[in-house]
């Protein structure tokens, strides 16, 4: 065994069984930044833009993408999650996304809270980008998760 749940012991690429496990809570928050400039932020985070309300449309489309994870990452599972929350903060130099998951189940919610968070930056990307196409979208990762066998983790510093 290599240590990599989604390989078999040939190396194949598997889903997980988690047939045998116990539903618990679980919960995920992730967050990323994109940077930009004055001019896009301020046009993205008043939403005056020409797209309109980029802030609504970023927030909707991660609530979107969270719950379509399992169809857009190959070997995820399918959740029926529980919650998802998707926040939007302005900054000096861009906008900061967070995105918080849970449910109760078999398996954990990272990538959909991760998931969340980056197309949720995308979509401000896709609505900013007639006013900087140099926005750089950084730092996507998880901060938190709780539930299941491993139990709680927090992102180190």
């Amino acid at each position: 065994m290599n240590g990599l749940t989604h390989l078999d012991d040939e190396g194949a690429a598997r889903m997980v069984d988690v047939t045998q496990k116990t539903a618990t809570e679980r919960s995920a928050i992730a967050e990323g930044r994109i940077m930009m400039s004055a001019e896009a932020l301020e046009a993205l985070m008043s939403g005056s833009g020409s797209k309109g309300d980029a802030l609504a449309t970023a927030r909707i489309a991660g609530i979107m993408a969270a719950k379509k994870t399992g169809d857009l990452i190959p070997l995820c599972h399918p959740l029926g999650l529980e919650s998802i929350a998707v926040d939007i903060a302005g900054e000096s130099d861009g906008i900061r996304v967070t995105a918080t998951a849970s449910l109760t189940g078999k398996t954990g919610v990272e990538m959909e809270a991760m998931t969340a968070v980056s197309v949720a930056l995308l979509t401000l990307y896709d609505m900013g980008k007639a006013l900087d196409k140099a926005m750089v979208i950084k730092g996507v990762r998880l901060l938190e998760k709780r539930g299941g066998k491993s139990g709680h983790w927090l992102a180190p510093d």
